[in-house]
């Protein structure tokens, strides 16, 4: 998973997975899902991101780490 915020537009997308996005939706008002051919959602853009959360802080919870790092 990855987090990008452009500044300039004020926009955050997570990305949720590497699988390519074929189709997007607008479930809310500047809140876009992307979704793979499968239906499953591999994306999401938040339009105004800073007006809807606070970015200044990123915290993870029971995040679990499969992978060892070298």
């Amino acid at each position: 998973m990855k987090l990008q915020y452009d500044k300039e537009t004020d926009s955050l997308y997570i990305d949720l997975n590497a699988r390519p996005s074929v189709d997007s939706r607008e479930i809310r008002d500047g809140i876009v899902i992307d979704l793979d051919i499968m239906g499953q959602i591999v994306g999401i853009d938040i339009q105004h991101a800073s007006e809807i959360m606070d970015l200044t802080t990123l915290e993870t919870e029971s995040f679990p780490a499969s992978r060892k790092l070298a």
